[in-house]
């Protein structure tokens, strides 16, 4: 299971919103046409404005009576399999036993009608569960259940093919929501739950296809879990665990106590697009021990301010970033519709710091630095084969090393008003870097090897994007901090085609 950097860092459907023009600039020959303007994305305002459901039972469905305590739980089982339920107006519930749930069978509909709600009382731990595939649940608020940490409420053992449409997940312990192969969640409001909006966790296979689309994720985390276990990276607007091909779209991400969106751990193939991401206590985007994404025309704004402020005021040197990579790269031999990590065409705005790209140079494969427990990169099969001698040569050496590799960062505006984040430094970094390798003895990895390679060998890039405020540029490590001529000379060379409005502010 991954966690955050600061384990293992250096010691130490919608409504349109306005959004700033961005001014173009200069694009690589095979790059796509420079827009002239923001992304045009809007805002999945689901939550305040949720969508009503079927006023009356559609034909042949069973209908669900919210004064019978159990009736859904009941006719659920005693129904067959593709049966489609309408639940009436009002407070359904489930009886008192704490495991008291609803188990679907394969092709199962639930529809709520206006004012339908599914209330766990704070009692039951689990909403809809078991392993039937295909199921789906549309205009229903579900609410009040009291998972364990890391457990889900709606669709709890990650049955694949699920659709979640038009229904809104909130006031739950644990997860809201989890996922498995082939879910689709559209339109839904994933809000105020303990833990995550959702866990895309299968603990039993990887998951793929899976679809979060026109979504209102907001003021998750609410039992402040990195506070109550320190280290743990268990939180999150949403979580994504070895997801193989993932498409995240036109989402309203905010106010979430933490982490937006975290993909952690053997995550690939991603498309992560005209999403807007904003005012998230922590990074709006964290992509981790990960493979393979594109992340464009999203809009990134006000995220950060917390956390980041919290690790400056304590004089850490780390430049804690707003989109953050780490060990996560572009490799070709991990099959997807692209072979490196693609961020181009967004708008960051008023965020605490940008973009990180970080190895930690003691984070490998059968490292006892590895916070991923026992897993290990996509290109090994067997951990146990990541160990001295034949780590130390090809093709180990490279294949058991997560790496920041093959990003290109291209064609965005990055914007900086100092007076709108209140802050005077660390909140305007840009960073390619890793730390000093030590550990364990026995590793490959010591010394500024990783650091050397992250920063000059690996094919990471930034070009053709505006700055507008004041930047600087963390490269290698935390002490060698630029401005934007030395970060465009040489031996760097980065942003090329870029252009700097230093003076402008925000």
């Amino acid at each position: 299971m991954g966690t955050n950097w600061r384990r293992w860092a250096l010691p130490a459907a919608l409504l349109a919103l306005a959004l700033p023009t961005a001014t173009g600039c200069k694009s690589t020959p095979d790059a796509l046409p420079k827009p002239t303007t923001a992304p045009a994305t809007a805002v999945a305002r689901v939550c305040a404005e949720p969508a009503a459901g079927p006023a009356t039972a559609p034909a042949g469905a069973v209908t669900v009576d919210p004064s019978v305590t159990g009736d859904l739980a009941a006719k659920t089982k005693s129904s067959p399999p593709n049966t489609t339920f309408w639940l009436r107006p009002g407070k359904h519930r489930l009886d008192r036993d704490r495991y008291a749930q609803v188990v679907p069978k394969k092709g199962d509909v639930y529809l709520g009608a206006p004012g339908a709600v599914l209330d766990g009382r704070r009692t039951n731990q689990y909403a809809f569960s078991g392993t039937a595939p295909d199921v789906t649940i549309r205009y229903l608020t579900v609410q009040g259940f009291a998972a364990p940490q890391n457990e889900g409420v709606v669709n709890h053992d990650s049955a694949d093919g699920w659709v979640i449409e038009h229904s809104t997940i909130q006031n739950n312990s644990g997860a809201g929501l989890m996922a498995g192969a082939r879910q689709q969640v559209r339109a839904s409001c994933l809000r105020g739950n303990g833990q995550y909006g959702m866990n895309a966790y299968k603990g039993n296979g990887r998951i793929s296809g899976l679809v979060l689309e026109g979504n209102e994720i907001t003021g998750n985390n609410t039992d402040d879990w990195e506070r109550r276990q320190s280290g743990c990276g268990c939180t999150g607007g949403v979580k994504f665990w070895a997801v193989d091909g993932a498409d995240v779209r036109g989402n309203w991400v905010h106010d979430n106590r933490g982490t937006g969106l975290w993909a952690d751990t053997n995550n690939n193939d991603f498309l992560i697009e005209d999403n807007v991401l904003e005012a998230n206590d922590g990074a709006a985007l964290i992509y981790e021990t990960s493979y393979n994404a594109i992340v464009r025309g999203n809009t990134i704004r006000r995220n950060n301010w917390v956390e980041g402020r919290k690790y400056a005021d304590r004089g850490d040197t780390f430049p804690f970033a707003t989109v953050y990579l780490s060990e996560s790269g572009g490799e070709p031999r991990v099959r997807a519709r692209t072979n490196k990590i693609d961020i181009y065409r967004n708008v960051l705005e008023d965020n605490w710091s940008g973009i990180t790209l970080w190895e930690n140079a003691d984070r490998f494969c059968n490292s006892p630095a590895n916070t991923s427990s026992g897993d290990c990169t996509l290109l090994v099969n067997n951990t146990k084969r990541c160990a001295q001698p034949a780590i130390a040569t090809a093709p180990l050496y490279a294949d058991c090393r997560w790496k920041t590799q093959r990003v290109e960062i291209h064609d965005n505006r990055f914007v900086l008003d100092k007076s709108v984040v209140g802050c005077t430094v660390k909140c305007d970094r840009m960073a390619v870097l890793a730390n000093y390798g030590t550990y364990p003895e026995w590793s490959p990895y010591q010394g500024e090897r990783v650091a050397e390679a992250i920063t000059g060998t690996q094919h990471n890039r930034w070009h053709d994007n505006v700055y507008v405020g004041p930047w600087s540029f963390v490269v290698h490590d935390p002490s060698r901090i630029l401005d934007s001529a030395q970060w465009q000379a040489a031996p760097y060379r980065q942003d090329a085609g870029s252009t700097f409005r230093t003076q402008d502010g925000g």
